[in-house]
């Protein structure tokens, strides 16, 4: 197995030397904050780009700016993003569950990007179906068709909203196979 080349980059007068491997271990320990503006996918996860950059530094957040930890963390490989006004109802913010893998995207690549113009409610149905299929056995929180957060327990699900002083307009587990959605019990 060959490793991650090293990058290093100057932050706040420092030096560091940073791994993409390393920032995914690294990100995959915590859940994410809520999303205000900008994001990178780390795994299938959505975070806000200053706190990965802080959590693998250990620097403040104030040292630095959200555009200056994106291109780092462009520059490792991993896709950024915008995420629309909180007016839109159709808004995506999917932190998902610790140890998933999502697709990798290749340095430079801006990855996926939502959308410019507002989704019809059925698109925005659909993309929300499309999230929650991949959160199977899974506890979500849900506000305005957008996953607030998904966690293994019901427990770590309301610790992060109540940490976050979010508020949900749905909680629930995600049925882990069809049997489960049709409300049917294994003989």
């Amino acid at each position: 197995m060959s490793e991650t080349p090293v990058k290093t980059v100057m932050i706040a007068k420092r030096r560091f030397d940073l791994r993409r491997d390393r920032v995914e271990r690294a990100a995959r320990r915590v859940l994410p904050e809520p999303i205000s503006s900008h994001y990178v996918v780390i795994g299938q996860r959505r975070y806000p780009p200053k706190q990965v950059i802080g959590l693998v530094t250990g620097l403040d957040r104030a040292d630095f700016t959200s555009h200056q930890a994106r291109r780092i963390l462009m520059g490792l490989g991993f896709a950024v993003g915008l995420r629309r006004p909180a007016s839109s109802k159709t808004s995506h913010n999917a932190p998902l569950v610790a140890g998933d893998q999502g697709p990798s995207h290749p340095a430079g690549s801006r990855g996926p990007s939502l959308p410019e113009t507002p989704l019809s409610s059925r698109a925005a149905s659909d993309e929300l179906s499309e999230t929650l299929g991949s959160l199977r056995g899974h506890w979500v929180a849900v506000k305005d068709d957008e996953v607030l957060v998904a966690t293994a327990t019901p427990r770590e699900m309301v610790e992060w909203l109540a940490r976050h002083n979010r508020r949900a307009d749905s909680m629930f587990r995600v049925p882990e196979d069809e049997l489960a959605v049709g409300g049917l019990a294994p003989l």
